[in-house]
Formats: structure tokens, sequence, C-alpha cells
């Protein structure tokens, strides 16, 4: 591997389509074009069958049945759906909602829009390592709460929320639980049965299927009651509207599978690979990974570098595709509200890297970043004294 040669290590933000993946959208962009809405002859016909197989892929991978599968353009599209759906059909019941501050912007956003509302949110503090304190939760709840949402495992630092537990609480107020598990489903083992959570969004270009598609999970028991936010054609059991992406579902699906088949080997592989990173990258004065030490993603390591230029940080490793946070906030020149959220000062978070490893990720790689980054800091640090 030549010292220009790029690197990607933002599998957080995305990852590249599968080939496999790619062979089986590609008849749906020609041969097999049909609507899959169009119920009256056979290009409709093959067109639907390849949306329901789809479904019971996705559904496969979580643990559910296919008719508690409802397709979206994305995580974000279901999040929405879920708690402005959500929101709005239950006007009558209450007007709070509980959150964290360390929500992906997704949550945070539309909580914030549904402020203007007249709804009420709650924003669950969090620790060092990024967890938030179950007492707190099962305080803040009141007679108005209608909804909880906590994503499974978070995008910057990899801190995994014990959803379990979480459910427990939830289940026993007779609240609703939305998760935001973008970041988890195809990487690490999430069984929606075991885990009791009402209702779970998730992308398919985090696991190695195409952008643009996404699905939300609605628990066929005690299911919780949502409205449309957009109307129009009666598409997802009137639930979300509109001519279903086929090529991308079916894409979607197939990357499902194959995470399926996968997902313990390449999660072992990662973990492996990850570690690696952070015990030679220890060796750097002035270190700190962020996030808990135990419970958290094992194919990404957010790191954070004491007393260094941090605005020269990521241009200075040019040929490492890296990033300072999550990818949709990336054009902003605000520091991680995750990092701050864990105590970070605005210099430290602008002193941080995100670190994705994925399954195309190689050991080769590896061991390039690590020369990379060794060579770098101290540089950056010299520059700041």
């Amino acid at each position: 591997m030549s010292n220009d040669t790029k690197i990607y290590l933002d599998y957080n933000a995305t990852t590249p389509v599968d080939p496999k993946v790619v062979d089986a959208m590609l008849p749906y962009f020609t041969d097999k074009f049909g609507n899959a809405s169009s119920h009256n002859h056979t290009f409709g016909w093959e067109a639907e069958e390849a949306v329901e197989l789809a479904r019971e892929q996705v559904a496969d991978l979580i643990g559910a049945t296919a008719n508690e599968i409802y397709f979206t353009s994305g995580a974000t599209e279901a999040v929405n759906l879920a708690i402005r759906g959500l929101c709005e059909a239950n006007r009558d019941k209450g007007n709070h909602i509980i959150t964290c501050v360390s929500e992906h912007k997704a949550v945070l956003d539309t909580c914030e829009s549904l402020e203007q509302d007249g709804y009420r949110v709650t924003y669950l503090q969090v620790d060092a390592s990024g967890s938030i304190n179950l007492r707190e939760l099962e305080e803040a709840i009141t007679d108005k709460t209608i909804l909880v949402s906590l994503m499974h495992a978070n995008n910057e630092i990899g801190t995994i929320h014990p959803l379990k537990e979480i459910s427990q609480i939830t289940k026993s107020k007779n609240i609703p639980f939305l998760s935001d598990a973008t970041q988890s489903v195809g990487k690490i083992p999430v069984d929606v049965q075991e885990l009791d959570v009402d209702m779970i969004a998730f992308s398919s270009h985090k696991l190695y299927g195409p952008k643009g598609v996404g699905a939300l999970y609605i628990s066929k028991d005690d299911k919780p009651e949502i409205s449309p936010i957009l109307t129009g054609g009666g598409q997802e059991k009137g639930l979300r509207p509109g001519t279903l992406n086929v090529p991308a579902i079916v894409g979607f699906g197939k990357a499902c599978e194959i995470c399926a088949d996968q997902m313990e080997s390449d999660s072992k592989r990662l973990r492996l690979l990850r570690d690696k990173l952070e015990s030679e990258l220890a060796e750097i004065d002035g270190v700190l990974f962020n996030g808990a030490s135990e419970n958290r993603l094992p194919y990404m390591t957010s790191i954070s570098f004491e007393n260094i230029d941090g605005s020269n940080l990521l241009r200075r490793l040019k040929n490492l595709a890296v990033s300072q946070g999550s990818a949709c906030t990336s054009a902003t020149q605000k520091p991680s509200h995750v990092l701050k959220a864990i105590g970070h000062s605005d210099e430290l978070a602008f002193s941080t890297i995100r670190v994705g490893l994925g399954r195309f990720t190689t050991e080769d790689e590896i061991e390039h970043a690590i020369c990379d980054i060794k060579e770098i800091i101290p540089q950056l640090r010299l520059l700041t004294q």
C-alpha cells in the first residue's frame, strides 16, 4: 500500500454497497421495473413479490415478522414517522416526550420542532461514558408522557443503551418506546422480541445496502397508535404513502440477509482490529478513548487528543477518511453535541476523531492508519507550543 492510498474509515457515516447487493438490485432497474402497486399485471406482481421477500429478509435480521416492517426513505424518515405520527395520534393522551441529550439530530431536531407546537420534552443527561441513569428516566415519566425515544448505540462514541431494561420501565408505565437502532442493526445482534421495544428505526446504507431506503419496525403486540405524516396513495398499509423504491428495497433485503450470515464473524474480526488500533494509539501522550469501556459497538472508536490544533486535524490526516462526529452535522462549525454532553470542552471536541471500521477494512489499512496518526499528532502538538 503506497503512502498516498486513501483509506476509508468512516463506516458509521455510510458503508459501500456489497457487490452481492448490487447484483440483486440490477434487474429491478431494467427487466423487472414494475411498480409494486400495479396489481393488474405480471410486472407489478413481480415487483410486489420482490418487496415482500425483502420485507421478510429485513424482519428476519431483527427477529420480527414481515407485517411489522414499514419501508421508508431512511432512518430519519422512520424516526419522524414514529415520533410525529405517535404524537399526532395521541394528542388527547398527553404532550410529554422523553429522550436524551446525546441522541442523533433526527430525534433531537424533531423533538425541538414539536416543542414549538406545544409538546414538552425532557432531555436526559448522560455521564462521561455516554450512559443514561435509568432512575432519572423513571423519575421523568409523568401521566402526560406519551413516548420515550432512546437510541440503541450512539453514532459518535458507540455506547450501547440497555434497551431491555429501558423497555421494562416503559412497559410498566404503558408508554411506547422508540429506539433509533441505525448504528446497531446488522452490526450487533438486535432481537426485538428479546429487547421488547415497541418501535425501531434503521437504515440500509449503514449495513452495506443502498442509500435512500430504511425501515420502521412497529410491534404488532401492544401496537402504538400512529398517524401517517404524509398522505396520498395508501402504500405501506396506509402509514407511509408513495411509490416504493423497489430496487433499493430489494438491495436492503439482500444486505440484511448477508448481515444475518456474516454479522458474527464480521464483528469478531473488527473488534480485533479496533482493539489493535486503540492499543497502539494508547502510546500517544494525552490520548483519550470516548464511550463506555465495555458496553459499546465493536467496530468503532472515538479518540480525543489533548493539547493539539484540532482545526488542522482532519486536513493533516488527509489519506484517512475519518470524521469529527456525525456525518449529518459535519457541515456545521459547532463542536459535537455528543462530546459536549459527556463533558468535553470545545477544544477537546474539535480534537477528536471517530474511526469506523467495516466489512472491507483490512489489517494493512489499520496498520497504515496507526502510522499516520502516530506521525501527525506530535506534529500538531508542536504547532500549539
